[in-house]
């Protein structure tokens, strides 16, 4: 599995405090059958004072700690970038990150108020040849109110990032329910941990990935874990691979915890020997 969204930098963010908690996150995500991390901190000015250049120096000292530490977990570059003005020009700056250097982007919104023009700011991501990932979105308290701008930036070819704890009930019914609609609705293309810690909010794809497979089958799970996050990472078009819809939807299948869906098995397209030349292991 490829994690594009993770805390795992030690004393950076409001994630790993140390590098002790870093090396057990790391080996808490191979355990899972992680082989792949992306760093994401937080880029929030006044808040965590981070940018692309300090967060790739902090990226290569972990993968040198983890090397050394016999942890088979490749890192890539990344931040979860928060709403900001001139948020295009700090993608061409360099000051915020995409992921893996690729055209692909984590954005994150205001968790307690949609901001103004939000999907104007999406747009002009998108035409500057960037694809904006919107993370956790089922965890946004306004998402209730404002539904519609989630489907429509989806539908104007924005990506949404769905966290496995919310898919796996961890955070609650109400982020488990919307994760669900969502992913039900055919508007998730990517499911990620946003690992804080070991404890409270620990590295769990594997465990979100299974409640994917109930909801909407083996194939589109794996899409959600394995062939997008590859997909990033090679900067594939965002056309190629969009989200099943699965059939007969509504909220009481949701309530009651029954679920939907095709269930079909597909193998991994080769990732691992892909994995292998893009990274060299």
């Amino acid at each position: 599995m490829i994690d594009l969204h993770t805390h795992i930098l030690p004393g950076i963010d409001d994630g790993a405090p140390d590098l002790a908690v870093s090396l057990e996150m790391a080996r808490m995500q191979v355990r899972q059958g992680v082989v792949i991390a992306a760093c994401t901190p937080h880029i929030l000015p006044g808040v965590y004072h981070n940018s692309g250049s300090n967060i790739r120096t902090a990226v290569a000292r972990l993968q040198r700690a983890l090397d050394e530490a016999g942890i088979a977990l490749r890192l890539i570059a990344g931040a979860d970038n928060h709403v900001v003005p001139g948020f295009s020009e700090g993608l061409n700056s360099g000051h915020l990150l995409t992921l893996a250097d690729t055209r692909y982007a984590l954005v994150e919104p205001p968790h307690n108020v949609a901001p103004a023009r939000l999907d104007d700011l999406v747009f002009s991501i998108l035409l500057a040849n960037y694809v904006p990932i919107v993370t956790h979105p089922e965890r946004l308290r306004w998402v209730e109110d404002r539904y519609d701008l989630i489907k429509h930036m989806a539908a104007r070819g924005a990506w949404m990032q769905v966290t496995a704890g919310s898919l796996s009930g961890r955070f609650g019914r109400r982020p488990k329910y919307w994760a669900e609609r969502m992913m039900s609705e055919g508007i998730v293309h990517i499911l990620a941990s946003d690992a804080h810690d070991t404890v409270e909010r620990p590295p769990d794809l594997a465990e979100g990935r299974q409640a994917a497979e109930r909801l909407v089958g083996s194939a589109e799970a794996d899409q959600l874990v394995f062939g997008r996050p590859r997909d990033i990472i090679l900067d594939k078009p965002a056309a190629e691979s969009a989200p099943i819809v699965v059939e007969r939807f509504d909220d009481a299948e949701l309530e009651d915890g029954s679920r939907g869906g095709a269930h079909g098995r597909t193998g991994d397209g080769g990732l691992h020997g892909r994995l292998r030349r893009l990274f060299g292991r």
